[in-house]
């Protein structure tokens, strides 16, 4: 926690004691592994309450990262409720995605400069490009146009087969993999069948327009660009009361545009650049 906690001290004492306060005295965090306790991770709850946070902590740097992750929610949605109506009280999937992937850029940029244990790092490179940026950054908007175009074919009168499906899957990785990736096809095949909310309302790009959000807004601060803390704090206490590329406007990223997209490439690359001088 205190390792998470130092990351964020560029946001202020107010927000670094709040998620303290909450993740170590007033229970925020169900983080023991029990039995019969689903797997994943989330965060949850009401105005007038405080954020619950469901997760099996195990002490390693993937749990570190989902904690950080989690607790972006979390302090999302209490800054939102501590200050808008019930009216605005919530906010919509496509910023919900930019407060999480925040709490994990901020993160590993202060590990990154202050840790200087080699198999730590590696780790966490490791967590935040695999775990991460593959997930979210390539392999969801990949799902978004395999669920764009069974929808369409499904317009089209055209069947939905278990081979076309697979098929489609198959043929847009190697698309986004390039010529030089050779894939399994059947197994690659299938990996839209493990996600259970790739068909819910065209969801899934979300995560990686808000990893590139994420990373945006997260780079102005680590660069200390003038107001970028007071933005991203006006961002978390906006809920609804802002349609979302508005709010994300004023925090200062604009989506309508490949810059935030671009800048996350760069930080990934980075990682990857970072990686194979550790490993060299």
């Amino acid at each position: 926690m205190d390792l998470i906690s130092d990351s964020l001290a560029p946001l202020g004492k107010d927000y670094v004691n709040t998620l303290r306060q909450g993740t170590l005295k007033d229970g925020w965090v169900d983080s023991t592994a029990n039995q019969g306790k689903m797997n994943g991770a989330f965060s949850y709850g009401a105005p007038k309450t405080h954020p619950f946070i469901m997760m099996s902590f195990t002490n390693d740097v993937g749990s570190m990262s989902t904690l950080a992750h989690e607790l972006g929610h979390s302090m999302h949605s209490y800054l939102t409720w501590q200050n808008q109506p019930l009216a605005y009280s919530n906010y919509s999937l496509f910023v919900a995605e930019v407060a999480s992937n925040f709490n994990q850029a901020m993160m590993r940029g202060h590990l990154l400069k202050t840790i200087t244990d080699k198999n730590f790092l590696i780790s966490l490179i490791e967590e935040a490009v695999g775990g991460n940026f593959f997930r979210y950054f390539f392999q969801m908007p990949t799902l978004a146009r395999f669920e764009l175009e069974t929808h369409q074919r499904s317009e089209r009168g055209e069947p939905l087969t278990a081979d076309s499906m697979q098929n489609l899957m198959a043929d847009l990785f190697t698309e986004g993999f390039g010529p030089k990736v050779k894939i399994d096809r059947p197994r690659v095949g299938m990996v839209w069948s493990t996600f259970s909310h790739l068909f819910a309302d065209y969801y899934v790009y979300q995560y990686a327009t808000g990893i590139s959000g994420a990373h945006a807004l997260s780079g102005r601060i680590l660069r200390g660009e003038p107001n970028a803390v007071e933005d991203y704090l006006g961002f978390l206490k906006s809920g609804s009361s802002v349609y979302p590329l508005d709010v994300l406007k004023k925090a200062g990223v604009d989506l309508t545009t490949p810059k935030a997209v671009e800048e996350t490439f760069a930080v990934m690359e980075s990682y990857i650049d970072r990686l194979e001088e550790l490993v060299g």
